[in-house]
């Protein structure tokens, strides 16, 4: 089940998306202000465990059953689990952009049992009841966790179809959170130290996101945002474990990929829209990442 979201009052708005599948609550939501200032959310006894996800947006928030405040800028992820939940969000953007996910208790334990050696500690401490982060370092948002959100939002399904599909994405958010703490803890001492240069890194990514189709080079991107060459190939790559080229590349195949699906645009018309050199390069990337040519997506959608 869908459901639209939309709430206001003196400070801004509220806009957003929510589906309930096979008790499961995914949440999309973006958050737009007219001043800086703090609210409370949740006050909710629901016994979840919770995805959370940061797309854009800067913000602080005092987590009272943690008894933590995180300070967080966009482009992060999480996982938590307290059985009452309630926080106090102070923004610092005038717009915050979220998406979460929510897995009462008992099917976490289930999906869990025979997961990631990660996931399993997370649960055990789950199953024991505790107030429990599945890391003090939130992750950064990369490109495949990205596309899946995107996904989510832009699901057309409808039906029982859509309920496997939300259910399958879920997980897969779930997996990949796991997959990129385990890979944090083994890159050990971090490049990017100062959240000055990780804001400006995201602002490279929200560039990219905003001009896919006539992207600037490394040099103009470089400049735009107050880094040098070095530091923002190093420091994208570390925070989004991908080269800027090729987040780029990811971000212009889903997107041809939606348009496939949801346009009457031809593969041709997509290609030289995307800023690809002729349609059969256009192809030849699609086919590679994806396993399918365009008009095979076209025809089998």
């Amino acid at each position: 089940m869908e459901t639209k979201l939309h709430r206001k009052n003196d400070d801004g708005e509220l806009n957003g998306l929510s589906w309930h599948c096979d008790g499961l609550e995914i949440g999309h939501s973006v958050s737009t202000f007219n001043k800086l200032t703090s609210f409370t959310s949740g006050g909710s006894s629901k016994d979840v465990v919770r995805l959370h996800f940061g797309l854009k947006g800067d913000y602080r928030f005092d987590y009272k059953q943690m008894d933590r405040s995180y300070d967080l800028v966009g482009s992060h992820h999480n996982i938590m689990y307290t059985k009452d939940f309630e926080i106090t969000v102070y923004n610092k953007t005038l717009e915050i952009e979220t998406f979460g996910v929510q897995f009462p208790r008992g099917q976490f334990l289930a999906y869990t049992q025979n997961a990631s050696d990660t996931l399993k500690r997370f649960a055990e401490q789950v199953m024991e009841g505790k107030n429990v982060m599945l890391s003090e370092h939130w992750g950064s948002i990369d490109a495949n966790i990205q596309a899946v959100i995107d996904q989510v939002i832009h699901c057309r399904y409808g039906g029982d179809l859509k309920t496997m599909f939300l259910l399958s994405k879920s997980l897969e958010l779930l997996v990949l959170c796991a997959d990129a703490y385990d890979a944090a803890t083994q890159r050990g001492e971090l490049f990017i130290k100062s959240k000055a240069d990780k804001e400006k890194l995201i602002a490279v990514r929200d560039l990219i996101n905003d001009k896919v189709t006539s992207p600037p080079n490394l040099s103009e991107i470089a400049r735009s945002v107050g880094l040098n060459e070095y530091k923002l190939k190093r420091g994208f790559k570390e925070i989004f474990n991908t080269t800027v080229f090729g987040y780029l590349t990811e971000q212009r195949l889903h997107l041809a990929r939606r348009y496939l699906n949801d346009t009457q645009k031809t593969a041709a018309d997509i290609s030289y829209e995307l800023g690809y050199a002729t349609p059969q390069h256009f192809n030849n990337a699609f086919r590679k990442r994806f396993g399918l040519t365009p008009n095979a997506v076209r025809n089998n959608p």
